[in-house]
């Protein structure tokens, strides 16, 4: 069995107990192990700040987009090898496994672009300045910095790939060293990125670590200068955000958390109309797309009384031709729900609405 390893202060770190396992939705079938124990997060810490963000902080933003560009092209040539991850540890059909892999490498691309265009700055100048007082002896002007801490990404289970890079991207061209934490359940994809990015150099010593299972008390020992961004469910965040040492430190939080999605259809979209048909289309697609497992997965629908028994035969019928199953079968259109605890969540709510 396959034991994921954390890359902390540059060293892979192998736990030796507390192992969570990683499994096949479609067959059950344990892909690997994960733990964190005995990881030296003080000294992950201690790392980032006194190495990867020096390092950053030395580079301009075109030498910072150069390498996201570079990131980029690296996960391209390895596609293949990601898209085989994510059906097996997600569950993920090929186009849903694309969707998650193809947009990280999009993330990462588009990031160095904007670096690039930025050119051989290292900060950036917010606005005119502002005289203060009676004199112009009194001036302000903003100029925005790295900040000297570390960006701690808690990412969640259904976008492996996309979820670190949108994240990892922000925070690399913005010069801040990254510590990034998949969840472990479906961990496999962002781990094997995060082998590939560490390869041959290719990023600044320091910029990037990874926490594979538990963070322990990772997140109580960020400091003031630290940011930690968390997307996950509304009920975590809220108790993440309350931490007394999040508090203490004024640690900023930012959280993606549970979303709430209506389809909407104006009167005027009457069936026989391209509208109609184009709503139709969407509303089944983000209800089977990553088995609706996603942010925009649509919660209700909204429609005209008068439209209502067409738009239900309409969506059954599209609905009717989605194979589900095992994406290692070309002809499954939806795979499984990622997690047994995902599947358990989705039958309890069926039978809430059905109660």
């Amino acid at each position: 069995m396959k034991t994921l390893t954390s890359y902390l202060a540059g060293r892979w770190h192998a736990g030796d107990r507390d192992f969570q396992t990683l499994v096949d939705p479609s067959t059950e079938e344990t892909l690997a192990r994960a733990s964190s124990a005995g990881a030296d997060f003080a000294g992950a810490l201690a790392w980032a700040r006194s190495t990867g963000g020096p390092a950053l902080a030395g580079l301009t933003f075109g030498q910072r987009g150069e390498i996201l560009k570079a990131a980029a092209k690296r996960l391209r040539e390895h596609r293949d090898e990601l898209l085989a991850l994510s059906a097996a540890n997600n569950g993920a059909t090929a186009g849903d496994g694309a969707f998650d892999v193809d947009g990280a490498g999009g993330t990462l691309a588009f990031y160095g672009g904007l670096g690039l265009s930025l050119g051989d700055r290292r900060h950036l100048v917010d606005g005119d300045g502002l005289q203060l007082g009676k004199s112009e002896a009194f001036w302000s002007r903003h100029a925005l910095v790295p900040r000297p801490g570390v960006a701690l990404h808690v990412n969640a289970f259904n976008f492996p790939a996309w979820g670190f890079a949108e994240k990892f991207a922000c925070a690399f061209l913005a010069g801040m060293p990254v510590i990034t934490k998949p969840a472990t359940a479906t961990a496999l994809t962002a781990h094997r990125m995060v082998e590939i990015l560490l390869a041959d150099g290719l990023l600044p010593e320091g910029a990037l670590q990874l926490v594979v299972g538990s963070t322990g008390d990772l997140v109580d020992r960020l400091g003031a200068q630290d940011v930690f961004a968390f997307t996950g469910s509304a009920a975590t965040a809220r108790s993440l955000r309350g931490r007394a040492a999040l508090i203490a430190a004024a640690v900023r939080v930012n959280v993606e958390a549970d979303s709430l999605n209506a389809a909407v259809l104006g009167p005027d979209a009457a069936p026989g109309t391209p509208l109609f048909d184009l709503f139709v289309r969407d509303v089944a697609r983000e209800m089977t797309q990553k088995a609706g497992q996603k942010c925009t997965a649509v919660r209700r629908i909204v429609v005209p009384r008068e439209h209502e028994g067409a738009l239900i035969e309409a969506l059954a019928a599209r609905l009717a031709r989605v194979v589900t199953g095992n994406p290692a079968d070309p002809s499954v259109t939806m795979g499984p729900l990622a997690t047994a605890a995902q599947l358990d969540d989705a039958l309890d709510g069926i039978a809430e609405l059905l109660a």
